[in-house]
């Protein structure tokens, strides 16, 4: 009796740890080997809030690897449980499951391109980071306007505009609005802040505010290289002679709806940004120049220009004396106005 008694213990225990390495052998497989051998990069996104079970369903859904439980032990054995991150990420299905965690727990996310072109104003770039799916427009521009960072960086201002640096850069998806702002703010520093450009701020009779704000405006009357410092002086003669700088861009800024005409009664509106109205520089940035445009603002050329009007091919006729500028605009503007008709 006891002889029998021992051999079906001998075989419970044989089938049993048989049955173990079969569970360990299966589990190892799931956990080590890829799901496929195929190369084929896929986006896989890690949502704010997943957790890891989540996360590990989805894997397996999208056929990126073999098994959901194995893959949240291997988590577990490797102490990462609580270190999958937020964003988008380049996988394939022939990945080591160790390899798919290493990169969902290292922050390699997908990077997004984008850029910024000079002389864009906040609002602008708030929907062109939106159209890319990188933002939410409304607590973007929120962030620009943060009393907190604002006063940070000593701007007398209530925005940011002016100071986020055009520039190609490379988001990930889930970047929090507020970081995608100061890492334009940071690049402002970096390229902006040099001792050259420092030295060059400090001859001015300008501050640095009045500086970038002229800066915008020579942004956005071109976008000739060669015309920037040209401008400039107009500028700053302008300036010096207590004449109002009557430009355009400036209007348009103080403007609620813009369908792309100035008219003679837009010229009246009553708004600190309107240079056709009010003496010296409009109280802030009406847009975010870039380094050549604030270069221009800090040398302007020696010239006795006061006036410059549209060739209408994207250059300009710069005049020093009133009669000699409406001469220009008769020959530039009006005819070429009347001729289209």
């Amino acid at each position: 009796m006891k002889h029998w008694i021992k051999r079906i213990f001998l075989t419970g225990y044989w089938g049993f740890l048989a049955l173990v390495w079969i569970v360990v052998g299966l589990f190892y497989y799931q956990a080590s080997r890829p799901a496929s051998e195929s190369n084929q990069a896929t986006t896989f996104e890690v949502q704010p809030g997943m957790t890891l079970k989540q996360v590990a369903r989805e894997l397996s859904r999208q056929g990126l690897i073999r098994s959901a439980n194995a893959f949240q032990a291997i988590a577990y054995i490797q102490n990462k449980q609580k270190q999958v991150m937020v964003g988008e990420f380049s996988l394939s299905p022939s990945m080591p499951p160790s390899s798919i965690l290493l990169r969902i727990t290292s922050g390699k996310t997908v990077l997004h391109p984008v850029t910024i072109p000079e002389g864009y104003r906040i609002t602008e770039i708030a929907a062109l980071l939106h159209s890319e799916g990188l933002i939410d427009k409304e607590t973007f521009i929120q962030q620009t306007r943060d009393e907190n960072l604002v006063r940070s960086l000593g701007i007398p201002a209530d925005s940011l505009e002016g100071y986020l640096f055009p520039e190609t850069y490379h988001f990930s998806k889930f970047t929090p609005e507020k970081r995608i702002v100061q890492t334009m703010i940071e690049t402002f520093r970096e390229q902006v802040l040099k001792p050259p450009l420092l030295m060059s701020a400090e001859k001015s009779s300008l501050s640095w505010h009045e500086i970038i704000t002229l800066a915008s405006l020579i942004e956005k009357e071109t976008g000739l290289d060669s015309e920037r410092k040209i401008i400039s002086s107009v500028f700053h003669n302008r300036l010096r002679k207590n004449m109002r700088l009557q430009t355009d861009p400036t209007v348009i800024y103080a403007m609620e709806q813009f369908d792309g005409n100035i008219r003679k009664r837009d010229l009246k509106i009553d708004s600190p940004y309107n240079t056709y109205r009010y003496k010296g520089l409009p109280p802030g940035p009406i847009a975010n120049p870039g380094l050549k445009s604030i270069v221009a603002a800090l040398s302007p050329i020696e010239s006795n220009h006061l006036y410059f009007v549209s060739r209408q091919d994207g250059s300009h006729h710069f005049s020093s004396t009133l009669a000699e500028h409406n001469r220009a605009v008769q020959k530039y503007q009006l005819r070429k106005a009347r001729f289209r008709r």
